[in-house]
């Protein structure tokens, strides 16, 4: 017998290994990637809106106590209580026009409860109270404990305002 050998065309065509098909591409990326892109984007814009409002509060309120600052530094160049006390009642109904548009013409009782609605205590109160009378009436009062006390209610003042819009 005789052994037949076919030829290797005769055996069938000559496969080749397996091929992958390619990778798939990083771009466009998948739906979920858009969306969290999206949002992410969203986070941040949100993000940096916060802190420039916060920075513009912080910047505006550190202004207004620089301002009892620089009534302080006047009246210790040259001592003028009634100009300090006219300083700091100018300022304090600036800062409560804020919470009562009318505030710049409340006067007596109207006045103390407008000065009121911010969370100070009594003495702090009755101090800035004073102020309006040494204006016009020329009387000894302690300058230092009238700033302290501008300086209390304003801080209130702003944060209560703060805590309002938040």
């Amino acid at each position: 017998m005789s052994r037949h050998v076919l030829p290797a065309a005769a055996e069938g065509p000559v496969l080749r290994d397996i091929h992958l098909p390619p990778a798939p591409s990083w771009w466009p990326p998948a739906p979920g990637w858009w969306l969290l892109a999206v949002f992410a984007l969203l986070l941040a814009s949100a993000g940096v809106v916060w802190w420039r409002r916060a920075h513009r509060r912080r910047h505006a309120h550190a202004r207004i106590l620089a301002e009892v600052d620089a009534l302080a530094a006047q009246h210790a160049a040259a001592p003028d209580p009634q100009a300090l006390a006219a300083g700091l009642h100018q300022l304090l109904r600036r800062i409560a026009r804020r919470q009562d548009p009318h505030a710049t013409q409340l006067r007596g009782d109207a006045w103390r409860e407008t000065l009121a609605r911010v969370p100070v205590d009594a003495p702090t109160l009755d101090r800035l109270l004073a102020l309006e009378q040494a204006i016009y009436r020329p009387q000894p009062y302690d300058t230092s404990l009238a700033l302290d006390a501008a300086r209390r209610w304003l801080r209130a003042a702003l944060a209560q305002r703060e805590r309002r819009h938040a």
